[in-house]
């Protein structure tokens, strides 16, 4: 079952225009989110954020788009697929209705949302080879629209094309002033002794849920010290750790860049405060 426009329906009977501007010309934004047990994971900040996006984007907001009333359509989509006991993935997709060519004649929006089962509740740590690479074909833009999750994802697409082709797990994406921005799927954090650092979202960074959760976390950490500032591809073999973070995985520790192996202690103490916090909600 997904929800279409506040309708249930089944996936196989749900339909869209083929002249969807999301699809048409990039016109949307989404926002991927975790549901534990029913209780959806950082329901406020991953709102607000979706809110931020389609203002950005221009979008009409409903008046019916409070969060009681999101929250709730999410969690009837996880009891029509009977996932009220397990973790699940939810993605809510948001488009301008169509019309139009570049020039969008409403500002009036559609959803979607759709739901599928994830293998463990909280983040487990992934120990496996991790090797990434930088991919450098094509750049993305600091400022704010790189910040939002819309489904323009060229430069990631054609990164993951060059991650599978040349046997890596993840790419890093660089930015026109030639800085790391991310990786393919989440953020970016380099740790070198006590210091951890990430990229600035005027970077051109994914003002990512759990990159801001994770940054909440190590700011209540004194033993370790927190730079927002640009990253250097030369930093990357000097560090003692990377890792990426998104809301599936959690945060999932890079083992080697080139000729660079990392450990991952300090992602694995954080790794367990952010479940913690993920519980705590």
């Amino acid at each position: 079952m997904i929800n279409l426009n506040r309708n249930l329906v089944e996936d196989q009977n749900a339909k869209i225009s083929v002249f969807n501007r999301g699809l048409a010309y990039g016109d949307s934004v989404f926002e991927t989110i975790r549901v534990i047990n029913g209780q959806v994971m950082f329901w406020e900040d991953h709102y607000f954020r979706l809110m931020a996006s389609m203002r950005i984007m221009r979008m009409e907001i409903p008046t019916d788009f409070s969060p009681e009333f999101l929250e709730n359509l999410i969690q009837e989509l996880v009891v029509a697929n009977n996932l009220e006991s397990s973790p699940a993935r939810i993605r809510f997709t948001v488009y301008r209705k169509e019309g139009g060519y570049y020039t969008p004649t409403t500002r009036e929006i559609e959803f979607i949302v759709t739901a599928s089962p994830l293998k463990d509740a909280f983040y487990l740590l992934n120990e496996e080879d991790y090797e990434i690479e930088l991919f450098k074909d094509h750049y993305i833009t600091s400022g704010l629209l790189s910040s939002i999750k819309s489904n323009n994802r060229a430069v990631n697409v054609l990164g993951s094309i060059f991650a599978v082709e040349n046997d890596y797990k993840n790419c890093l994406l660089l930015n026109e002033k030639k800085n790391i921005v991310e990786a393919l799927n989440g953020n970016l954090f380099v740790v070198k002794d006590k210091t951890i650092k990430t990229p600035p979202i005027t970077d051109g960074a994914l003002n990512g849920i759990t990159r801001k959760k994770l940054l909440e976390v190590i700011k209540q950490l004194p033993e370790y010290q927190l730079e927002e500032a640009s990253v250097s591809p030369f930093e990357l073999q000097k560090a003692d750790e990377l890792f990426i973070t998104n809301v599936i995985a959690g945060i999932q520790p890079i083992t080697k860049y080139r000729k660079k192996y990392f450990d991952n202690t300090i992602a694995r103490d954080l790794l367990s405060k952010l479940n913690v916090k993920a519980r705590l909600g």
